[in-house]
C-alpha cells in the first residue's frame, strides 16, 4: 500500500455534481438505506467519516486487476438498469461494487453489486475504490455526460494514475448545450461554478469574444452570473439557460442578460453565454474625457505611462493600484494583467462609485474595487506580483502601507510609488533603502497644449517623481 499524504490536486467541486449525502458503503443485504455512520463496515474498515483525510493508493494483491470503470451516463436516458443499452447494463451486472452520487445510484438498487456512495470528503472513497480494485474487485463509477468534462474520472486518473480507470464517456452538458443551438463546441470557453465561489476565471473569459459554457448550482445561478456581469459592464453577451437537460421537462431560455437577472431558475443548469457585439475594454492611454473623475483625482497620462513600464506587469499578475482615485491606473493595468486581476484600493467611497462606473463604461470585468483604508484594508486582499501607490503616503500611515507591500510582495515584485511631495520621496526612499531594495528615480514633468488668445500655449503639469523598487531574492521582509 502507497500513501500519498497531500493531496493537492483533488478539486471537490469536479464531483459536487456527484455527490451524496450518504456516509457509509452499504452492504450487500441491504435494502436502500445507508447504513448508519458509527458502525464499522462488515469487511472491518472504519467508518468512513472517522478515517484520516488522507489518500491511500493501494498496491494490486491479484495479477493484472481490472481498471475502475468509469461509466458516463448520457442525459435524456433512463437512469436505471432497465433503461440502460445492453453493453452498458452488461457492465452494470458484472460489477462487484458500484460507486456514484445518491441521485444516479436510485436507479440502480436492482443490482446484485454492493454499493458505495460518492460522497465528501473525497479521499476515504478514493481508498476505499483503490483497495477495492487491488484486491481484485471489478468497481464501476457511474457519471453524468463526459467524466471528464468537470468530473469524477479527471479526479481519479490523476490521483490513482491513469493506467488504473477506464473512461467510457457519454456526451458532455456541453456537447448537448451547443447541439442545441448548432455552436460549434470547440470554439466554446468551458468554466465550472458547481461549488466553487471564485469568479476570476468567469471574469477573465469574458473579455475574450468567444462563447461561454458555465455550469452552475443554487448558488451561482444564471441570474447571479449576469448581474454579476452587468455590474462590470458586461452586456454583450445572448444567455442560453438550459434546466433539466434530457429530461421530459427540459426548459430553454434565450434571454438577455438584463432579462436573465431578473428571473430565477433552478440548480445544476448549463448556461451558455454567446455574445452578439464585440466586447469592450480599457485600453492603454485612456481619455480623461471617457472618464468620471471626482475632484480632478486622476494620475495623468503621462505619469500613467511612465509608471506602468517601471511596474514591467505581465498577464498573469495580480496588480494592486493602492488610492486609485478614478482607477485610471487601474484600468491601463487591465489591459496588461489580462489573464490576471487588478485591485483599486479607495478610501473615499465617492471615488470609489467613480471606480465603479468607469469599470462599467469599459466593461473591466477583471478589476475589483477594495472600499476602505490602507494598511487596514490589504490583508484581505489577494497577494500582489505588482504595487502601484498612487496616494496615501504623505500621511502618517506611509511606513505601514510600504512595511505591508514590502512584506507582501515575492522576490522579484516590484512596487511604483508616485511622490507629488519632496518629503513623501525622500521618506519612501529611506524606508526601502534600509531594507536593502534596489532604487529607481524618475522625474515626470510634461506640458500639454491649451488654447490662448487664439494660440496654443504649453500648460505645465504638475511634476511627479516615480520612485519604482524590486525585492531582492534575498530580502526576508
Amino acid at each position: 500500500m502507497k500513501k500519498q499524504a497531500a493531496l493537492p490536486g483533488i478539486d471537490v467541486a469536479e464531483v459536487q455534481e456527484s455527490l451524496s449525502g450518504s456516509c457509509a458503503e452499504r452492504p450487500e443485504a441491504d435494502t436502500g438505506q445507508a447504513a448508519a455512520c458509527p458502525v464499522p463496515e462488515p469487511d472491518g474498515w472504519p467508518p468512513l467519516t472517522t478515517m484520516l483525510h488522507s489518500l491511500f493508493v493501494f498496491e494490486p494483491t491479484t495479477p493484472a486487476p481490472e481498471p475502475i470503470t468509469v461509466l458516463g451516463l448520457a442525459c435524456g436516458c433512463g437512469r436505471d438498469l432497465a433503461a440502460l443499452p445492453p453493453e452498458q447494463r452488461a457492465l452494470v451486472e458484472k460489477a462487484d461494487v458500484i460507486c456514484g452520487g445518491k441521485a444516479l445510484l436510485a436507479g440502480f438498487a436492482a443490482a446484485k453489486a454492493r454499493v458505495l456512495p460518492l460522497t465528501a470528503p473525497l479521499e476515504p472513497v478514493l481508498s476505499r475504490l483503490s483497495q477495492l480494485r487491488a484486491a481484485g474487485e471489478r468497481v464501476l463509477v457511474l457519471a453524468d455526460g463526459d467524466p471528464l468534462f468537470f468530473g469524477i474520472g479527471a479526479t481519479l486518473a490523476r490521483q490513482l494514475g491513469p493506467e488504473t480507470v477506464r473512461l467510457l464517456p457519454a456526451v458532455s452538458s456541453l456537447q448537448q448545450a451547443c447541439a442545441r443551438l448548432a455552436l460549434p463546441w470547440h470554439k466554446v470557453i468551458c468554466l465550472s461554478l458547481h461549488g466553487r465561489d471564485d469568479l476570476g476565471p468567469l471574469n477573465r473569459a469574458a473579455g475574450k469574444d468567444a462563447p461561454l459554457c458555465i455550469l452552475t448550482d443554487a448558488r451561482m445561478t444564471p441570474d447571479v452570473l449576469a448581474r454579476h456581469l452587468l455590474d462590470r459592464g458586461v452586456d454583450w453577451f445572448t444567455a442560453h439557460i438550459f434546466e433539466r437537460m434530457g429530461a421530459p421537462d427540459e426548459a430553454h431560455h434565450q434571454l438577455s442578460l438584463s432579462e436573465t437577472a431578473c428571473r430565477a431558475f433552478g440548480p445544476a443548469c448549463t448556461l451558455l453565454l454567446v455574445p452578439n457585439d464585440r466586447p469592450r475594454a480599457p485600453y492603454l492611454g485612456l481619455d480623461t474625457t471617457q472618464l468620471a473623475v471626482e475632484g480632478n483625482l486622476i494620475t495623468k497620462r503621462p505619469v500613467r505611462a511612465a509608471a506602468l513600464s517601471l511596474l514591467r506587469i505581465k498577464p498573469r499578475h495580480v496588480v494592486w493600484d493602492i488610492g486609485s482615485g478614478s482607477g485610471a491606473m487601474a484600468l491601463e493595468a487591465v489591459v496588461l494583467a489580462h489573464e490576471g486581476r487588478v485591485v483599486a484600493v479607495e478610501r473615499s467611497a465617492g471615488r470609489a462609485i467613480s471606480i465603479q462606473e468607469n469599470r462599467r463604461r469599459f466593461g473591466a470585468a477583471t478589476l475589483d474595487v477594495c472600499l476602505g483604508q490602507a494598511p487596514e484594508c490589504l490583508p484581505a486582499l489577494p497577494d500582489p506580483q505588482r504595487v502601484f501607490i498612487g496616494g496615501g503616503l504623505s500621511g502618517e500611515d506611509a511606513e505601514d502601507i510600504l512595511g505591508h507591500v514590502c512584506h507582501r510582495l515575492p522576490p522579484g515584485g516590484r512596487l511604483v510609488a508616485a511622490c507629488v511631495l519632496l518629503d513623501t520621496l525622500c521618506g519612501s526612499r529611506r524606508f526601502l533603502e534600509r531594507l536593502g531594495w534596489p532604487l529607481e528615480i524618475v522625474q515626470i514633468q510634461a506640458s500639454e497644449a491649451r488654447e490662448l488668445g487664439g494660440d496654443l500655449h504649453l500648460a505645465a503639469l504638475n511634476p511627479v517623481f516615480l520612485l519604482a523598487a524590486q525585492k531582492p531574492a534575498h530580502n526576508a521582509s
